[in-house]
């Protein structure tokens, strides 16, 4: 195995090389300080959702063991550390009292980073909602945009003087199509009218963030990372292409197209349009205020076939075959030559 310091060596001067986490994947103490559940925590006890009902009870420890962690990454020779802050440690009911032992760790957490020279990019949601905002409808629901503008505010006046730069969001397509229309991902929802008004909600909330965050911290660079879908045609036919752009319109245009053109795509809006939550005058200006940084992360190419079935939902495409033999364990495609086609395509 390469030493992770001299692999590190081996990149360009002006390349960082740092690691990620997400708040849910590894902190743990789901009861601690005040911390209230969050849709995860639901999610994982409901049966049939996540494997052997695992949750995030103890998870990797790291409330407990954060110093240690960054240790670990200090040891590596990682120069900085991207980390996801949990709504449900800092505003328990998503909104109403701010939970000061919540903050109270993340200062702790930040302060450790810069004790060892490490840069801190902080995301402000990684997936983990409080499970109280769902009795308002959770992310189908606008004023859920509204309560995250004011989270947004108030760890970026705590933190913002420390944080090397700020996300957001981390994947909105996950908390959107995989959360609320395919039903994969918490809270498990499985219908399209929620979807996209959770697709709107979440756009806008990212844009109220951006607000918040230059409003109380002007100074800590403020971007989004989005999960990007190298799109690939199953074939050159004419149905399959045309598959192909709905797709990637469904799939990237969704967030890219509002967030850097302020406007959602035509055809996705001209088959579902009318199925949207209100889009109010200002909401698309507000979404597409200019960024300091985007994140980009890439896993696997979605190769698509024409869905000729009559009345099929937009974007109307069905899987097609991968041509890698490669897999991951957990069978997604590995196929290299996706991420330059996909940068070249967004750009």
């Amino acid at each position: 195995m390469t030493d992770p310091k001299a692999l590190a060596a081996r990149f360009p001067g002006d390349f960082l090389f740092g690691v990620a986490t997400a708040s849910f994947q590894i902190e743990g103490s789901t009861r601690a300080d005040g911390r209230k559940p969050s849709i995860w925590d639901a999610f994982c006890n409901m049966p049939g959702h996540v494997f052997e009902r695992h949750n995030g009870d103890i998870a990797c420890d790291h409330y407990n063991r954060w110093e240690q962690d960054l240790d670990l990454i200090k040891d590596m020779g990682v120069e900085a550390y991207r980390f996801s802050i949990a709504w449900p440690r800092i505003i328990p009911d998503g909104f109403g009292p701010i939970n000061e032992k919540g903050l109270d760790f993340y200062d702790r957490l930040v302060d450790g980073c810069k004790a060892r020279g490490i840069k801190t990019y902080a995301t402000l949601y990684h997936w983990d909602l409080p499970l109280t905002l769902m009795g308002d409808g959770g992310w189908a629901s606008r004023s859920t945009a509204h309560a995250f503008q004011r989270y947004a505010k108030t760890v970026m006046a705590r933190l913002g003087d420390r944080l090397d730069a700020v996300a957001t969001f981390n994947e909105p397509w996950c908390a959107v199509w995989l959360s609320h229309l395919y039903g994969i991902h918490a809270p498990g929802e499985r219908n399209m009218e929620a979807a996209l008004a959770a697709m709107h909600h979440i756009n806008l909330a990212h844009g109220f963030g951006v607000e918040a965050s230059r409003h109380v911290a002007p100074k800590v660079p403020v971007g989004l990372v989005l999960n990007a879908h190298s799109v690939i045609p199953a074939s050159n036919s004419e149905a399959d292409l045309k598959a192909a752009e709905r797709a990637f319109q469904f799939h990237n245009g969704a967030f890219f197209d509002p967030v850097f053109k302020g406007e959602y795509p035509a055809e996705m809006m001209e088959a579902l349009g009318g199925r949207m939550p209100v889009v109010e005058a200002e909401d698309l200006s507000i979404i597409s205020q200019k960024l300091d940084w985007w994140g980009l992360n890439y896993y696997t190419p979605m190769r698509v076939a024409d869905d000729a079935t009559e009345g099929a939902e937009f974007p109307a495409t069905t899987p097609a075959p991968a041509i890698s033999d490669v897999k991951t364990d957990i069978g997604w495609e590995v196929y290299a030559p996706a991420l330059k086609s996909l940068v070249e395509d967004l750009y």
